[in-house]
């Protein structure tokens, strides 16, 4: 379901080709070899150093950032929707300020329905976050003119890592 809504979703089977698969990201979509990744200690844990071209920066996005890596608390499978929740390892800005959001989901977050995902949250321990953001494809509107536009109030690009159990 993600992607008929345009995101696009690639199967990871080892952790240790995040890195990887991130720069090649970067690469085929001609964007800078630089990623904002979430202090996430999943993320965090990766060998980011075997790809030494690779700029990796941990925290919050800022307006220069163009691509940014998470992960998400579920994934909905009924509708292609990521559930984000914020926190001290998850900030909102990586969701919503780069035009390339890139996102880990393990194949364990995958839940069938809406419902299931809330249960996920609740069953992390951490108490209810400040944010939850739905995300279902890469940010479009046309409340303008009636005019499709990309990028209007999130990244306007949405790829999903679906990293398998292992």
């Amino acid at each position: 379901m993600a992607q008929a809504v345009g995101a696009t979703v690639e199967l990871v089977t080892d952790p240790a080709r995040v890195p990887h698969m991130a720069a090649d990201y970067l690469s085929n979509h001609n964007l800078p070899a630089r990623v904002r990744v979430a202090p996430d200690p999943l993320l965090q844990s990766l060998p980011w150093d075997r790809r030494p071209m690779l700029e990796v920066a941990f925290g919050r996005a800022t307006a220069d950032d163009q691509t940014s890596l998470t992960t998400a608390v579920a994934g909905v499978a009924e509708t292609g929707t990521l559930m984000l929740a914020s926190g001290p390892d998850q900030a909102t800005t990586l969701a919503f300020l780069p035009t390339n959001h890139v996102v880990l989901l393990p194949l364990s977050r995958l839940v069938g329905t809406y419902e299931e995902g809330w249960d996920m949250l609740r069953a992390r321990g951490r108490g209810q976050p400040r944010t939850v953001n739905f995300v279902t494809g890469p940010s479009r509107t046309a409340d303008i003119e009636q005019t499709p536009q990309v990028h209007a109030h999130g990244p306007g690009r949405l790829h999903i890592l679906l990293l398998a159990d292992m």
